[in-house]
């Protein structure tokens, strides 16, 4: 299964924002920067992430972005499942519908696969994600050079 580029950089930003100590607060261009990314990806990305209460925003002077203890517990299974919405790996319909639609176990055996996909995933949190060595590479990510 294929992510979608949207979904490879929120998973990015929540793992970013794990390692970090919990009175640091990271910006969206900060986090950009560090994934050598565009910022408006990135920020699209943020946005979601709020809404779904994954990363808290503070506003002002010494606000930032924070990972939530929810976000911290989110199962990455769930948390990719939506940020992919209810794509199919194939798509049976539209201007030209496949002619074995009626017929076919691909489509079925494909949404399987893609349900084992997720529920492999669900065995792994957030922050799992960072434990060693993901963690301290991530901390690397646009660190000032010495």
């Amino acid at each position: 299964m294929r992510l979608t580029r949207y979904t490879d950089l929120a998973l990015r930003a929540v793992m970013r924002l794990a390692v970090v100590d919990d009175e640091e607060l990271l910006t969206t261009r900060q986090i950009a920067a560090s994934m050598n990314v565009p910022y408006t990806h990135m920020a699209k990305a943020i946005a979601q992430l709020q809404r779904l209460g994954v990363i808290e925003a503070r506003r002002g002077r010494n606000g930032g972005l924070s990972l939530t203890d929810t976000g911290r517990r989110t199962r990455v299974g769930d948390l990719v499942r939506t940020l992919e919405g209810n794509r199919e790996a194939v798509v049976c319909e539209g201007d030209t519908p496949c002619p074995l639609a009626g017929a076919c176990r691909l489509r079925r055996a494909l949404l399987e696969a893609q349900e084992a996909f997720y529920s492999s995933l669900n065995g792994v949190t957030v922050a799992d994600l960072v434990t060693a060595p993901t963690g301290p590479v991530l901390l690397s990510l646009g660190a000032p050079p010495d």
